[in-house]
Protein backbone atom coordinates (compact mmCIF):
# COMPACT_ATOMS: atom_id res chain seq x y z
CA UNK A 1 0.00 0.00 0.00
CA UNK A 2 1.54 3.16 -1.00
CA UNK A 3 0.02 6.85 -0.35
CA UNK A 4 -2.96 5.40 1.65
CA UNK A 5 -4.19 3.90 -1.94
CA UNK A 6 -4.42 -0.09 -2.09
CA UNK A 7 -3.17 -2.41 -4.99
CA UNK A 8 -6.32 -3.19 -6.70
CA UNK A 9 -7.75 -6.65 -6.66
CA UNK A 10 -11.08 -7.16 -9.04
CA UNK A 11 -12.79 -10.39 -6.95
CA UNK A 12 -13.27 -10.75 -3.40
CA UNK A 13 -16.07 -10.58 -0.53
CA UNK A 14 -17.78 -8.06 0.59
CA UNK A 15 -16.27 -6.22 3.19
CA UNK A 16 -18.42 -6.15 6.49
CA UNK A 17 -21.70 -3.66 7.22
CA UNK A 18 -19.49 -1.83 9.58
CA UNK A 19 -17.30 -0.36 6.77
CA UNK A 20 -20.26 -0.67 3.75
CA UNK A 21 -22.48 1.53 6.72
CA UNK A 22 -19.46 3.88 6.98
CA UNK A 23 -19.22 4.34 2.99
CA UNK A 24 -23.61 4.77 2.99
CA UNK A 25 -23.01 7.53 5.28
CA UNK A 26 -20.27 9.20 3.86
CA UNK A 27 -22.29 9.30 0.48
CA UNK A 28 -25.11 10.73 2.22
CA UNK A 29 -22.77 13.69 3.47
CA UNK A 30 -21.78 13.88 -0.18
CA UNK A 31 -25.42 15.13 -0.31
CA UNK A 32 -24.95 17.99 1.61
CA UNK A 33 -23.64 19.59 -1.34
CA UNK A 34 -26.88 19.31 -3.22
CA UNK A 35 -30.17 22.07 -3.25
CA UNK A 36 -31.36 23.16 -1.06
CA UNK A 37 -28.00 22.95 1.72
CA UNK A 38 -25.37 23.76 -1.07
CA UNK A 39 -22.73 22.67 1.65
CA UNK A 40 -19.89 22.24 -1.01
CA UNK A 41 -17.50 22.73 1.76
CA UNK A 42 -19.01 19.62 3.60
CA UNK A 43 -19.59 17.65 1.02
CA UNK A 44 -16.22 18.06 -1.28
CA UNK A 45 -13.80 16.80 1.32
CA UNK A 46 -16.45 14.14 2.07
CA UNK A 47 -16.36 12.93 -1.74
CA UNK A 48 -12.54 13.21 -1.00
CA UNK A 49 -13.27 10.95 1.84
CA UNK A 50 -15.30 8.41 0.03
CA UNK A 51 -12.60 8.16 -2.92
CA UNK A 52 -9.85 7.31 -0.28
CA UNK A 53 -12.35 4.93 1.43
CA UNK A 54 -12.72 3.35 -2.34
CA UNK A 55 -9.24 3.04 -3.25
CA UNK A 56 -8.05 1.60 0.04
CA UNK A 57 -11.40 -0.78 -0.51
CA UNK A 58 -9.05 -3.31 -2.71
CA UNK A 59 -10.89 -6.66 -3.12
CA UNK A 60 -14.11 -5.06 -1.68
CA UNK A 61 -13.58 -1.42 -3.64
CA UNK A 62 -17.04 -2.23 -5.64
CA UNK A 63 -19.07 -3.17 -2.65
CA UNK A 64 -17.74 0.31 -0.75
CA UNK A 65 -18.68 2.18 -4.14
CA UNK A 66 -22.34 0.80 -4.93
CA UNK A 67 -22.69 2.00 -0.63
CA UNK A 68 -21.36 5.18 -1.10
CA UNK A 69 -23.76 5.78 -4.19
CA UNK A 70 -26.94 4.38 -2.80
CA UNK A 71 -26.05 6.42 0.59
CA UNK A 72 -25.46 9.29 -1.99
CA UNK A 73 -28.64 9.18 -4.00
CA UNK A 74 -31.05 8.44 -0.56
CA UNK A 75 -30.15 11.29 1.02
CA UNK A 76 -30.37 13.91 -2.30
CA UNK A 77 -33.28 11.99 -3.74
CA UNK A 78 -35.58 11.59 -0.64
CA UNK A 79 -38.14 13.42 -2.08
CA UNK A 80 -38.98 10.32 -4.58
CA UNK A 81 -41.42 9.37 -2.01
CA UNK A 82 -43.26 11.86 -2.15
CA UNK A 83 -45.12 10.75 -5.29
CA UNK A 84 -46.26 7.63 -3.18
CA UNK A 85 -47.71 9.73 -0.42
CA UNK A 86 -49.88 11.58 -2.33
CA UNK A 87 -52.71 9.07 -1.78
CA UNK A 88 -51.01 6.90 0.55
CA UNK A 89 -53.71 4.73 0.87
CA UNK A 90 -53.19 3.53 -2.63
CA UNK A 91 -49.18 3.67 -3.22
CA UNK A 92 -47.63 4.27 0.20
CA UNK A 93 -46.49 0.82 0.38
CA UNK A 94 -44.89 1.27 -2.74
CA UNK A 95 -42.33 4.04 -1.39
CA UNK A 96 -39.96 1.74 0.65
CA UNK A 97 -39.32 -0.61 -3.14
CA UNK A 98 -39.26 2.62 -4.65
CA UNK A 99 -36.37 4.21 -2.90
CA UNK A 100 -33.88 0.75 -2.38
CA UNK A 101 -34.45 0.16 -6.20
CA UNK A 102 -34.01 3.79 -7.55
CA UNK A 103 -30.87 4.72 -5.09
CA UNK A 104 -29.05 1.07 -4.97
CA UNK A 105 -29.99 1.03 -9.32
CA UNK A 106 -28.18 4.58 -9.74
CA UNK A 107 -25.53 3.28 -7.23
CA UNK A 108 -24.45 0.94 -9.56
CA UNK A 109 -22.87 3.27 -12.15
CA UNK A 110 -20.39 3.78 -9.30
CA UNK A 111 -19.95 0.29 -8.86
CA UNK A 112 -19.09 0.23 -12.70
CA UNK A 113 -16.70 2.72 -11.75
CA UNK A 114 -14.75 1.41 -9.11
CA UNK A 115 -14.52 -1.81 -11.22
CA UNK A 116 -12.98 0.09 -13.74
CA UNK A 117 -11.11 2.14 -11.59
CA UNK A 118 -9.43 -0.58 -9.76
CA UNK A 119 -7.48 -1.91 -12.81
CA UNK A 120 -5.62 1.72 -12.71
CA UNK A 121 -1.98 2.82 -10.37
CA UNK A 122 -3.54 4.83 -8.54
CA UNK A 123 -6.94 3.63 -7.62
CA UNK A 124 -8.34 6.43 -5.95
CA UNK A 125 -7.55 8.49 -8.65
CA UNK A 126 -8.51 6.08 -11.27
CA UNK A 127 -11.72 5.76 -9.52
CA UNK A 128 -12.80 9.75 -9.49
CA UNK A 129 -12.01 9.63 -13.43
CA UNK A 130 -14.11 6.51 -14.06
CA UNK A 131 -16.80 8.10 -12.36
CA UNK A 132 -16.90 10.95 -14.09
CA UNK A 133 -17.44 9.01 -16.91
CA UNK A 134 -19.78 7.04 -15.23
CA UNK A 135 -21.90 10.40 -14.59
CA UNK A 136 -21.76 11.40 -17.77
CA UNK A 137 -23.23 8.03 -19.03
CA UNK A 138 -25.73 8.41 -16.31
CA UNK A 139 -27.60 11.01 -18.33
CA UNK A 140 -28.25 9.47 -21.33
CA UNK A 141 -28.07 5.55 -20.35
CA UNK A 142 -32.32 4.64 -20.41
CA UNK A 143 -33.79 7.79 -21.58
CA UNK A 144 -31.05 9.06 -18.38
CA UNK A 145 -31.49 10.31 -14.76
CA UNK A 146 -29.03 13.30 -14.31
CA UNK A 147 -30.42 14.21 -10.66
CA UNK A 148 -28.16 15.08 -8.25
CA UNK A 149 -25.05 15.00 -9.73
CA UNK A 150 -22.00 15.67 -7.85
CA UNK A 151 -20.92 19.07 -10.20
CA UNK A 152 -24.12 20.38 -8.54
CA UNK A 153 -22.38 20.74 -5.23
CA UNK A 154 -21.39 24.46 -7.15
CA UNK A 155 -24.74 25.58 -7.88
CA UNK A 156 -25.25 28.59 -6.45
CA UNK A 157 -22.02 29.47 -6.47
CA UNK A 158 -19.34 31.27 -7.95
CA UNK A 159 -17.72 28.04 -9.22
CA UNK A 160 -20.90 27.10 -11.68
CA UNK A 161 -19.65 29.37 -14.11
CA UNK A 162 -17.39 26.86 -15.38
CA UNK A 163 -20.35 25.10 -16.48
CA UNK A 164 -20.50 27.56 -19.28
CA UNK A 165 -17.43 26.12 -20.62
CA UNK A 166 -17.67 22.23 -19.87
CA UNK A 167 -21.02 22.07 -18.86
CA UNK A 168 -22.32 19.67 -15.82
CA UNK A 169 -20.05 16.42 -17.03
CA UNK A 170 -17.59 18.62 -17.36
CA UNK A 171 -18.42 20.28 -13.49
CA UNK A 172 -18.71 16.74 -12.22
CA UNK A 173 -15.45 15.63 -13.74
CA UNK A 174 -13.16 18.59 -12.14
CA UNK A 175 -15.24 18.23 -9.03
CA UNK A 176 -14.08 14.62 -9.02
CA UNK A 177 -10.70 15.55 -9.66
CA UNK A 178 -10.20 17.75 -7.18
CA UNK A 179 -11.18 15.19 -4.54
CA UNK A 180 -9.40 13.13 -6.07
CA UNK A 181 -6.11 15.10 -5.56
CA UNK A 182 -7.19 15.47 -2.03
CA UNK A 183 -7.82 12.17 -1.37
CA UNK A 184 -3.92 11.33 -1.98
CA UNK A 185 -3.09 13.32 1.27
CA UNK A 186 -0.02 14.26 0.35
CA UNK A 187 1.19 18.45 -0.37
CA UNK A 188 1.60 18.40 -3.89
CA UNK A 189 -1.56 16.94 -5.11
CA UNK A 190 -3.59 18.89 -1.76
CA UNK A 191 -2.07 22.18 -3.26
CA UNK A 192 -3.22 21.22 -6.72
CA UNK A 193 -6.51 20.48 -5.55
CA UNK A 194 -6.64 23.72 -3.85
CA UNK A 195 -5.51 25.80 -6.88
CA UNK A 196 -8.14 24.34 -8.86
CA UNK A 197 -10.73 25.00 -6.65
CA UNK A 198 -9.10 28.98 -6.17
CA UNK A 199 -9.03 29.08 -9.88
CA UNK A 200 -13.15 27.97 -10.40
CA UNK A 201 -13.85 30.58 -7.82
CA UNK A 202 -12.25 32.92 -9.65
CA UNK A 203 -13.51 32.60 -12.63
CA UNK A 204 -16.74 32.50 -11.54
CA UNK A 205 -16.50 35.54 -9.96
CA UNK A 206 -14.59 37.50 -13.03
CA UNK A 207 -17.88 36.24 -14.96
CA UNK A 208 -20.51 37.36 -12.94
CA UNK A 209 -18.72 40.72 -12.25
CA UNK A 210 -18.87 40.97 -16.23
CA UNK A 211 -21.64 44.09 -17.57
CA UNK A 212 -25.28 42.39 -18.01
CA UNK A 213 -26.56 42.32 -21.22
CA UNK A 214 -29.46 44.88 -22.24
CA UNK A 215 -32.87 43.97 -21.06
CA UNK A 216 -34.85 42.14 -23.99
CA UNK A 217 -37.55 44.61 -22.35
CA UNK A 218 -40.99 42.99 -22.20
CA UNK A 219 -42.79 42.12 -19.12
CA UNK A 220 -43.88 38.55 -18.13
CA UNK A 221 -46.40 37.28 -15.62
CA UNK A 222 -45.76 34.32 -13.84
CA UNK A 223 -48.86 32.51 -12.59
CA UNK A 224 -48.50 30.58 -9.47
CA UNK A 225 -51.81 28.81 -8.09
CA UNK A 226 -50.73 26.49 -5.56
CA UNK A 227 -52.63 23.59 -6.59
CA UNK A 228 -52.27 21.32 -3.64
CA UNK A 229 -51.28 18.24 -6.04
CA UNK A 230 -53.79 15.72 -3.73
CA UNK A 231 -56.38 18.47 -4.26
CA UNK A 232 -55.75 19.60 -8.25
CA UNK A 233 -58.48 17.19 -10.34
CA UNK A 234 -60.96 17.43 -7.41
CA UNK A 235 -63.87 19.09 -9.56
CA UNK A 236 -64.93 21.66 -7.25
CA UNK A 237 -61.38 22.43 -6.30
CA UNK A 238 -59.86 22.28 -9.91
CA UNK A 239 -62.36 25.21 -10.60
CA UNK A 240 -61.04 27.00 -8.07
CA UNK A 241 -57.46 27.12 -9.04
CA UNK A 242 -58.43 27.59 -12.80
CA UNK A 243 -60.36 30.73 -11.82
CA UNK A 244 -57.36 31.46 -9.39
CA UNK A 245 -55.64 31.64 -12.27
CA UNK A 246 -57.92 33.86 -14.18
CA UNK A 247 -57.89 36.39 -11.34
CA UNK A 248 -54.10 36.35 -11.30
CA UNK A 249 -53.93 37.17 -15.16
CA UNK A 250 -56.72 40.46 -15.06
CA UNK A 251 -55.05 41.74 -11.96
CA UNK A 252 -52.72 45.10 -12.02
CA UNK A 253 -51.39 46.47 -15.22
CA UNK A 254 -51.27 44.34 -17.99
CA UNK A 255 -48.27 42.18 -19.07
CA UNK A 256 -47.22 41.59 -22.57
CA UNK A 257 -47.47 37.60 -22.07
CA UNK A 258 -49.08 36.05 -19.39
CA UNK A 259 -48.15 32.19 -18.17
CA UNK A 260 -49.64 29.63 -16.36
CA UNK A 261 -47.91 26.66 -15.15
CA UNK A 262 -47.91 22.56 -16.19
CA UNK A 263 -51.01 20.89 -16.96
CA UNK A 264 -52.62 24.22 -15.16
CA UNK A 265 -55.97 24.09 -17.40
CA UNK A 266 -58.29 21.20 -15.83
CA UNK A 267 -60.60 20.78 -18.90
CA UNK A 268 -59.60 19.36 -22.25
CA UNK A 269 -59.72 22.55 -24.57
CA UNK A 270 -60.93 20.14 -27.78
CA UNK A 271 -64.02 19.30 -25.58
CA UNK A 272 -64.49 22.96 -23.82
CA UNK A 273 -63.78 25.43 -26.58
CA UNK A 274 -65.01 28.57 -24.01
CA UNK A 275 -62.42 27.45 -21.69
CA UNK A 276 -59.61 29.29 -24.28
CA UNK A 277 -62.20 31.99 -24.88
CA UNK A 278 -62.44 32.60 -21.10
CA UNK A 279 -58.55 32.21 -21.06
CA UNK A 280 -57.65 34.72 -24.45
CA UNK A 281 -60.57 37.54 -22.85
CA UNK A 282 -58.32 37.27 -19.48
CA UNK A 283 -54.92 38.25 -21.41
CA UNK A 284 -56.64 41.81 -22.24
CA UNK A 285 -55.44 41.85 -25.98
CA UNK A 286 -52.13 39.93 -24.80
CA UNK A 287 -51.36 36.38 -25.35
CA UNK A 288 -50.94 33.40 -22.31
CA UNK A 289 -49.32 31.02 -22.09
CA UNK A 290 -50.63 27.76 -20.23
CA UNK A 291 -50.27 24.02 -19.39
CA UNK A 292 -52.79 21.65 -21.01
CA UNK A 293 -53.28 18.04 -21.33
CA UNK A 294 -53.78 17.78 -25.63
CA UNK A 295 -55.69 15.29 -27.38
CA UNK A 296 -56.39 13.86 -30.82
CA UNK A 297 -57.81 10.71 -30.83
CA UNK A 298 -57.05 8.25 -27.96
CA UNK A 299 -53.31 9.93 -27.66
CA UNK A 300 -52.46 12.38 -25.11
CA UNK A 301 -49.82 15.18 -25.06
CA UNK A 302 -48.59 16.83 -21.86
CA UNK A 303 -48.38 20.15 -23.31
CA UNK A 304 -47.59 23.92 -23.91
CA UNK A 305 -50.29 26.28 -26.09
CA UNK A 306 -50.08 29.87 -26.85
CA UNK A 307 -53.73 31.44 -26.70
CA UNK A 308 -54.47 34.35 -28.09
CA UNK A 309 -56.75 37.11 -27.37
CA UNK A 310 -59.68 35.69 -29.18
CA UNK A 311 -59.33 32.65 -27.35
CA UNK A 312 -57.43 30.71 -30.62
CA UNK A 313 -54.44 28.49 -29.62
CA UNK A 314 -51.87 29.91 -32.31
CA UNK A 315 -48.73 27.66 -31.30
CA UNK A 316 -48.46 24.61 -29.23
CA UNK A 317 -45.30 22.66 -27.63
CA UNK A 318 -45.57 19.03 -27.27
CA UNK A 319 -43.60 17.25 -24.21
CA UNK A 320 -41.26 15.10 -25.97
CA UNK A 321 -38.76 13.65 -23.07
CA UNK A 322 -41.37 11.31 -20.80
CA UNK A 323 -41.14 10.56 -17.12
CA UNK A 324 -40.90 6.78 -17.47
CA UNK A 325 -43.58 4.96 -15.15
CA UNK A 326 -44.89 8.67 -14.47
CA UNK A 327 -45.88 9.41 -17.50
CA UNK A 328 -45.57 6.15 -19.85
CA UNK A 329 -44.74 2.34 -20.06
CA UNK A 330 -41.32 1.78 -21.33
CA UNK A 331 -42.12 -0.14 -24.86
CA UNK A 332 -45.97 0.17 -23.74
CA UNK A 333 -46.84 0.99 -27.62
CA UNK A 334 -44.61 -1.96 -28.97
CA UNK A 335 -46.24 -4.51 -26.72
CA UNK A 336 -49.80 -3.27 -28.15
CA UNK A 337 -48.43 -3.18 -31.49
CA UNK A 338 -47.10 -6.81 -31.24
CA UNK A 339 -49.58 -8.62 -28.43
CA UNK A 340 -52.42 -6.21 -28.13
CA UNK A 341 -52.19 -5.34 -24.86
CA UNK A 342 -53.79 -2.63 -24.35
CA UNK A 343 -53.17 -1.46 -20.76
CA UNK A 344 -49.34 0.29 -20.98
CA UNK A 345 -49.94 1.83 -24.50
CA UNK A 346 -49.81 5.55 -25.07
CA UNK A 347 -51.92 5.32 -28.51
CA UNK A 348 -55.01 3.90 -26.40
CA UNK A 349 -55.02 6.85 -23.90
CA UNK A 350 -52.75 4.60 -21.02
CA UNK A 351 -50.10 6.91 -20.98
CA UNK A 352 -48.83 10.76 -22.76
CA UNK A 353 -47.51 9.63 -25.69
CA UNK A 354 -43.50 11.97 -26.69
CA UNK A 355 -43.85 14.76 -28.52
CA UNK A 356 -41.55 15.01 -31.72
CA UNK A 357 -38.68 17.19 -29.93
CA UNK A 358 -37.27 19.74 -29.03
CA UNK A 359 -39.03 23.32 -30.83
CA UNK A 360 -38.35 27.01 -30.81
CA UNK A 361 -41.18 29.64 -30.52
CA UNK A 362 -41.50 32.83 -32.13
CA UNK A 363 -43.82 34.96 -30.18
CA UNK A 364 -43.25 37.60 -32.29
CA UNK A 365 -41.46 41.13 -31.75
CA UNK A 366 -40.95 42.19 -28.04
CA UNK A 367 -41.06 38.44 -26.57
CA UNK A 368 -39.07 37.56 -29.69
CA UNK A 369 -38.02 33.55 -29.59
CA UNK A 370 -38.59 31.27 -26.42
CA UNK A 371 -37.70 27.69 -26.18
CA UNK A 372 -39.97 25.72 -24.08
CA UNK A 373 -39.67 23.16 -21.78
CA UNK A 374 -42.02 20.98 -19.53
CA UNK A 375 -41.12 20.01 -16.15
CA UNK A 376 -38.78 17.06 -16.14
CA UNK A 377 -37.24 18.20 -19.37
CA UNK A 378 -35.22 21.20 -17.79
CA UNK A 379 -32.78 18.41 -16.27
CA UNK A 380 -31.25 17.37 -19.59
CA UNK A 381 -28.66 19.50 -21.39
CA UNK A 382 -28.81 17.78 -24.38
CA UNK A 383 -32.32 18.48 -24.95
CA UNK A 384 -31.78 22.21 -24.78
CA UNK A 385 -28.47 21.61 -26.93
CA UNK A 386 -30.58 19.68 -29.64
CA UNK A 387 -32.83 22.71 -30.74
CA UNK A 388 -33.28 23.01 -33.80
CA UNK A 389 -32.40 27.23 -33.53
CA UNK A 390 -31.12 29.57 -31.16
CA UNK A 391 -33.76 30.67 -28.88
CA UNK A 392 -33.70 34.41 -26.77
CA UNK A 393 -34.90 32.99 -23.69
CA UNK A 394 -35.97 29.80 -21.94
CA UNK A 395 -39.09 28.75 -20.53
CA UNK A 396 -39.77 26.09 -18.28
CA UNK A 397 -43.72 25.15 -16.76
CA UNK A 398 -44.04 22.74 -14.39
CA UNK A 399 -45.59 21.21 -11.53
CA UNK A 400 -43.33 20.68 -8.35
CA UNK A 401 -46.40 20.10 -6.07
CA UNK A 402 -45.13 15.96 -6.93
CA UNK A 403 -41.55 16.61 -5.30
CA UNK A 404 -42.70 17.69 -1.72
CA UNK A 405 -41.53 21.07 0.15
CA UNK A 406 -38.17 19.75 1.24
CA UNK A 407 -35.40 19.19 -1.02
CA UNK A 408 -37.01 18.21 -4.51
CA UNK A 409 -38.56 22.20 -5.96
CA UNK A 410 -35.40 23.58 -4.89
CA UNK A 411 -33.20 21.46 -6.92
CA UNK A 412 -35.47 21.13 -9.71
CA UNK A 413 -34.49 25.03 -9.67
CA UNK A 414 -31.04 24.71 -9.23
CA UNK A 415 -30.41 22.99 -12.12
CA UNK A 416 -32.80 25.29 -14.30
CA UNK A 417 -30.46 27.94 -13.31
CA UNK A 418 -27.42 25.54 -14.92
CA UNK A 419 -29.07 25.12 -17.85
CA UNK A 420 -28.88 28.82 -18.15
CA UNK A 421 -25.48 29.34 -17.48
CA UNK A 422 -24.49 26.63 -20.04
CA UNK A 423 -26.70 28.10 -22.56
CA UNK A 424 -25.75 31.84 -21.62
CA UNK A 425 -30.10 32.63 -22.00
CA UNK A 426 -32.79 33.77 -19.34
CA UNK A 427 -34.41 31.38 -17.99
CA UNK A 428 -37.39 31.80 -16.91
CA UNK A 429 -39.86 29.00 -15.03
CA UNK A 430 -43.33 29.16 -13.73
CA UNK A 431 -44.44 26.62 -11.26
CA UNK A 432 -47.63 25.00 -10.00
CA UNK A 433 -46.71 25.25 -6.21
CA UNK A 434 -43.08 27.31 -6.87
CA UNK A 435 -40.45 28.14 -7.11
CA UNK A 436 -41.49 30.34 -9.64
CA UNK A 437 -38.71 32.21 -10.69
CA UNK A 438 -36.81 34.64 -13.03
CA UNK A 439 -33.20 33.63 -13.51
CA UNK A 440 -30.43 36.07 -15.54
CA UNK A 441 -28.38 33.83 -18.70
CA UNK A 442 -25.27 34.12 -15.52
CA UNK A 443 -27.74 31.33 -13.46
CA UNK A 444 -28.35 33.96 -10.71
CA UNK A 445 -32.21 34.05 -9.32
CA UNK A 446 -33.20 38.04 -10.05
CA UNK A 447 -36.86 37.18 -8.86
CA UNK A 448 -39.24 34.24 -7.32
CA UNK A 449 -42.09 33.49 -5.72
CA UNK A 450 -41.81 31.25 -2.49
CA UNK A 451 -42.77 27.28 -2.47
CA UNK A 452 -46.46 27.03 -1.25
CA UNK A 453 -47.63 30.63 -1.81
CA UNK A 454 -50.26 31.26 -4.74
CA UNK A 455 -49.55 35.03 -6.42
CA UNK A 456 -48.08 36.14 -9.49
CA UNK A 457 -45.05 37.46 -10.21
CA UNK A 458 -44.15 40.67 -12.91
CA UNK A 459 -41.28 40.62 -14.08
CA UNK A 460 -38.60 42.21 -16.97
CA UNK A 461 -37.18 39.76 -19.30
CA UNK A 462 -33.07 40.39 -19.34
CA UNK A 463 -30.74 39.69 -22.13
CA UNK A 464 -28.68 36.80 -22.95
CA UNK A 465 -25.51 36.67 -23.90
CA UNK A 466 -23.37 35.30 -27.01
CA UNK A 467 -23.15 31.09 -27.24
CA UNK A 468 -20.76 29.81 -24.59
CA UNK A 469 -18.57 27.40 -25.48
CA UNK A 470 -20.85 24.37 -24.07
CA UNK A 471 -23.71 25.70 -26.17
CA UNK A 472 -21.73 25.24 -29.06
CA UNK A 473 -19.69 22.20 -28.49
CA UNK A 474 -21.55 20.19 -25.94
CA UNK A 475 -19.62 17.15 -24.33
CA UNK A 476 -17.24 16.83 -27.28
CA UNK A 477 -14.44 18.91 -24.36
CA UNK A 478 -15.30 16.20 -21.53
CA UNK A 479 -14.86 13.09 -23.96
CA UNK A 480 -11.66 14.22 -25.03
CA UNK A 481 -10.71 15.00 -21.66
CA UNK A 482 -11.87 11.77 -20.27
CA UNK A 483 -10.30 9.96 -23.36
CA UNK A 484 -7.42 11.50 -22.43
CA UNK A 485 -6.91 11.12 -18.41
CA UNK A 486 -8.24 7.22 -18.76
CA UNK A 487 -4.69 6.64 -21.94
CA UNK A 488 -2.47 8.78 -19.55
CA UNK A 489 -4.03 6.56 -16.77
CA UNK A 490 -3.29 3.40 -18.56
CA UNK A 491 -0.14 4.17 -19.92
CA UNK A 492 1.01 5.03 -16.38
CA UNK A 493 -0.13 1.34 -15.02
CA UNK A 494 1.90 -0.29 -17.54
CA UNK A 495 5.23 1.50 -17.00
CA UNK A 496 4.45 0.41 -13.10
CA UNK A 497 3.92 -3.24 -14.18
CA UNK A 498 7.34 -3.12 -16.68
Amino acid sequence: MTDGVAAPALRGARPGWGALALAFATGAVVAAGQAPLGWWWLALPALALLIRQVGQGGRGAVWLAWFAGAGHYAAALNWIVEPFLIEPEVHGWMAPFAVLLLCFGLALFWAVAAFLGARGRWPGISFAVALGAAELARGYVLTGFPWAALGHVWIGHAPMQVAALVGPSGLTLLTLLVAGLLALWRPVPVVAGAVLVAAGFGYGLWREALPAPAAQGAVLRLVQPNAEQGLKWEPKQARLFFERQLDFTMAGARPDLVIWPETAVPYLLEDYPEVAEQIGAAGRGRPVAVGIQRVEGWRFWNSLAVIAPEGRVTQHYDKHHLVPFGEYIPFGDVLYDWFGLVAFAAQEGNGYSAGPGPAVLDLGPGLGKVLPLICYEAVFPQGLRGAPERADWILQITNDAWFGEWTGPYQHLAQAQLRAVEQGLPFVRVANTGVSALIDARGRVMDSLPLGEAGYLDVVLPGGLSPPPYARWGEWPVLLLLAGLGVGLVLAGRRKAA
